[in-house]
């Protein structure tokens, strides 16, 4: 059950990760993000005439309607594009949508770094930190992608509140599907982090469930034998080192000289003791 439970999070995490870096690649690479419509309406019959319509993303502008209709045009980041817009907050719109970009591209970074180290850590289960540093990754990139969709929903947000309000004029704007796909990845990064790093805390309590404990495999050598290291460090073991009297050999010799019988001292010098000198 255990075993099966990680394989399924192994291909979860792998299908959600290569998911989540498609989404947000085909995000950052088109644009779609943004779809605005301005113009005027007409007071004979309530008809409205576009004079202006877009859809933009990080990087290009493209017109579909008005005097720039079919011309797309690179976002500037140092330098003020050359086309005609129909009014100021519309220009206002497009410039503040800039401050959002970096936050993708360093999610897409992210994503990239932690799908390549996932798969790396499926090949070699073996190395289980590299679950956990994969799922640390994702985390991240989601996170900085939620970071620059908030901050583009405000810049716009802000720049349509102070817009004037004139009867005879009309705007609408609404997000894309490149937006949609940035969003989506978002929900697929996050749920790849979760069950990398759930992942990463299986296989760790199996490892340590089954792996012996350090007494059961290691050798225990015993103090009354000179050749129980033999066998573990040959280089060392041979000629085998003198061994000391230890203090039970001592106490038995001199219990045995003591219980053995007193010399007998030699005749002569029994006589010259039995027969003093007056």
């Amino acid at each position: 059950m255990s075993s099966c439970s990680s394989r399924a999070l192994t291909i979860l995490s792998t299908v959600f990760g290569a998911c989540g870096l498609l989404l947000v690649g085909v995000a950052v690479s088109t644009d779609y993000w943004l779809i605005m419509v301005e113009g005027i309406i007409l007071q004979q019959n309530q008809s409205m005439e576009v004079k202006m319509a877009l859809h933009s993303g990080l990087w290009r502008v493209c017109f579909v309607a008005g005097a720039e209709n079919g011309r797309c045009v690179a976002s500037e980041y140092f330098t003020e594009p050359d086309i005609e817009i129909t009014t100021e907050n519309t220009a206002n719109i497009l410039k503040m949508v800039r401050t959002a970009t970096p936050f993708p591209m360093v999610s897409l970074l992210f994503v990239f770094t932690a799908f390549v180290i996932s798969n790396i850590g499926h090949i070699r289960p073996q190395r289980t930190i590299l679950a956990f540093v994969s799922g640390i990754f994702f985390i991240l990139s989601g996170l900085s992608l939620v970071v620059g969709l908030v901050l583009y929903i405000s810049s716009i947000n802000d720049e349509v509140m102070n817009r004037p309000r004139e009867p005879e004029q009309f705007f609408n704007y609404h997000y894309g599907w490149s937006f949609a796909f940035a969003a989506s990845s978002f929900l697929l990064k996050e749920g790849a982090g979760v069950m990398s790093v759930y992942l990463f805390m299986k296989r760790y309590a199996e490892e340590e469930m089954y792996r012996p404990h350090p007494a059961l495999y290691r050798p225990r050598l015993s103090e009354s034998s000179d050749y129980s290291g033999q066998f573990l460090h040959p280089e060392a073991s041979w000629p085998p080192p003198k061994r000391g009297r230890s203090t039970s050999e001592a106490s038995s010799d001199i219990s045995i000289q003591l219980n053995q019988a007193p010399p007998v001292p030699p005749k002569n010098s029994l006589q010259g003791q039995g027969s003093p000198k007056c």
